[in-house]
């Protein structure tokens, strides 16, 4: 395999996310809704920020990028160790 980047991808930005929606369910045990006025929506109100729902899927999707990065660079490390041999 040549180009990590589609593996990566999926696989990334699913462990991210879901490690993501963890992260909401958890502060949603420990704080409720805390000192968000709303709970969110559907459509585009589901990535207001502001809401509760949209910093949530925010936090998916910045988890999602983060994990993309740590496994792009490990698995393009891991082919360099592996071209060597």
């Amino acid at each position: 395999m040549k180009n990590p980047l589609m593996l990566s991808l999926v696989g990334g930005m699913l462990t991210g996310m879901g490690n993501g929606s963890v992260f909401g369910a958890a502060l949603m045990c420990f704080l409720g809704r805390g000192k968000f006025d709303d709970w969110g929506g559907w459509g585009a109100q589901a990535y207001d920020p502001a809401t509760f729902t949209g910093f949530i899927d925010w936090a998916m999707i910045v988890f999602g990028v983060i994990f993309f990065v740590i496994l792009n660079v490990a698995v393009g490390r891991h082919l360099q160790l592996e071209s060597k041999a």
